[in-house]
């Protein structure tokens, strides 16, 4: 990937940081929406971000948050938080990047939303949202030849993870750096026909 210009949303946390370690690795060219406080949820100012752009080859997807309650617990407010963090910012982001001539597109899921499980509704329907994006948008695309993908994590490994949950088998989840090859994978010019996938990135958890 050297020399081609990916953006890395959420780059600075704990995925983003392995996420942008194995692109620099490959001699891509970053670019992190982060590091100039660019609100993601903003029409407005993720437009005017990627403009400032040179054309891309990818666009990578990890912003996004976890929120958990019991369902009757869960607000209207709760429900809208979950869907501008995790569905509205990776729309954005796949609508700007096209516009940029990204040719990769990876977006990041969940299990949960994949796989049934109470506690955390508004994040699992905000998930099953990012899910829906990636294969409607691999199909609308497939006449540009752009690719769109996901991953969809289970519990990472991570250290905000480990304090929440101290009484885990770590050695269960899939390691930060392992998701991001995967993401790297989905965005390289060696896939060449993967499309419309969101992949099981579970471990053994």
């Amino acid at each position: 990937m050297k020399d081609l210009h990916v953006v890395v949303t959420g780059a600075y946390g704990a995925l983003g940081t392995a996420v942008r370690a194995v692109f620099e690795a490959e001699g891509a060219v970053l670019h992190t929406p982060a590091a100039e406080l660019v609100d993601l949820a903003d029409e407005g100012a993720v437009s005017k971000y990627y403009q400032s752009l040179p054309e891309l080859w990818a666009s990578v997807h990890l912003a996004g948050g976890f929120a958990a309650a019991p369902f009757l617990d869960t607000t209207l407010d709760d429900v809208h938080r979950q869907l501008d963090m995790n569905f509205v910012t990776a729309l954005l982001c796949c609508r700007e990047a096209v516009k940029k001539r990204a040719q990769r597109l990876v977006n990041v899921a969940s299990r949960a939303a994949l796989v049934p499980s109470g506690g955390s509704i508004a994040y699992a329907a905000s998930k099953a949202a990012v899910v829906m994006l990636t294969q409607s948008l691999a199909e609308e695309l497939k006449p540009r030849q752009v690719l769109v993908n996901a991953v969809a994590p289970s519990v990472m490994d991570t250290p905000a993870n480990r304090k929440a949950m101290p009484d885990a088998d770590f050695s269960r989840w899939p390691s930060t750096q392992n998701v991001a090859r995967a993401i790297l994978w989905l965005a390289s010019p060696q896939n060449v026909l993967t499309s419309g996938a969101v992949v099981p990135v579970y471990g053994q958890a």
